[in-house]
């Protein structure tokens, strides 16, 4: 199995070519980074196998599909231990508004952004649903004036 610090020229140029066209085929690839498509596979088999590719998807515009406005809320849990943790994960797991969360260090537990059509619809997310999860603390939100930079994964 291979590990990342295994990498060669070769090997990021094939993701650097599916971060620009996920859909790509093999000859394609191969065109692009000098190989021919057979070591290509490969080399994209052994790192689908060893978890460096981890699947493909679609890059969608969330304001195309009218939920062009963000807000990140920072989140502190009353107890920051295993059961609390897991139940907040599970609160918000079944709510699409929440599109990305993580866990974290610091000051606050958890660090969320909402996806909602506007702020209308963020404060009933936000009154009605996210303020009713049991274990909640607080919360702080930031509303992002613009995106300055934008990526996928960090390949070198």
């Amino acid at each position: 199995m291979m590990i990342s610090t295994n990498l060669d020229t070769f090997d990021l140029a094939i993701l650097r070519a599916l971060q620009v066209n996920g859909r790509a085929s093999i000859q394609d690839i191969a065109a692009t980074v000098g190989l021919s498509p057979s070591p290509v596979a490969r080399r994209l088999r052994l790192m689908e196998e060893a978890g460096i590719v981890t699947g493909y998807s679609a890059l969608i515009d969330e304001a195309s599909l009218g939920f062009g406005f963000s807000v990140f809320l920072s989140v502190k849990l009353e107890k920051q231990v295993d059961d609390a943790l897991a139940r907040f994960e599970q609160a918000i797991a079944g709510h699409p508004e929440v599109v990305d969360c993580w866990l974290m260090t610091g000051n606050r537990d958890y660090m969320l952004r909402i996806a909602t059509s506007g702020l209308e619809e963020f404060e009933r997310f936000l009154v009605g649903t996210f303020t009713k999860i049991p274990g909640v603390a607080s919360i702080e939100s930031s509303i992002p004036l613009r995106r300055v930079k934008s990526g996928q994964a960090r390949l070198g």
